[in-house]
Formats: C-alpha cells, sequence, structure tokens
C-alpha cells in the first residue's frame, strides 16, 4: 500500500494501550508488527479500503468522499 505500518495500529484501543505501543513500536521490526496485527483483530484500525490505487485505513468522510467520488 505504501503507508507506513503504524498506520494499521488502532491507536486509540485499549489493547493498544494495555500494550505500551506507542513506545515500542519504534524498537520494534516490521515482521514483529506484522505478528502483532496477526494476533490481535483489536489491534488493526478499522475499517480498510482498497480500492485501484489507494488504500484507506480509518474512516475520514472527506477521504471516503474523495476515493469513491461520492459528491
Amino acid at each position: 500500500s505504501g503507508l507506513p505500518l503504524k498506520k494499521f495500529f488502532n491507536t486509540r484501543g485499549q489493547v493498544y494501550k494495555e500494550l505500551n505501543l506507542k513506545s515500542k513500536l519504534v524498537n520494534m521490526s516490521q515482521e514483529e508488527q506484522y505478528s502483532l496485527l496477526a494476533s490481535d483483530g483489536m489491534l488493526v484500525k478499522r475499517p480498510i479500503l482498497v480500492g485501484d490505487g489507494f488504500v484507506l485505513v480509518g474512516f475520514n468522510e472527506s477521504e471516503w468522499g474523495t476515493a469513491l467520488a461520492i459528491k
């Protein structure tokens, strides 16, 4: 997607906060981050929309409207 892996973490979620990932992600390898995301769905920011040439993570009405050409 070209997006930084950090964008896929639900930074407002309880599990993210309990694991203190804000300070830990910086020192983790990509493989470790992928494993974390795969191990607990509550760590994944939603919704995720994959389209032709774009990926949107989380909901932002104007971004989604632009991506989907909704007026």
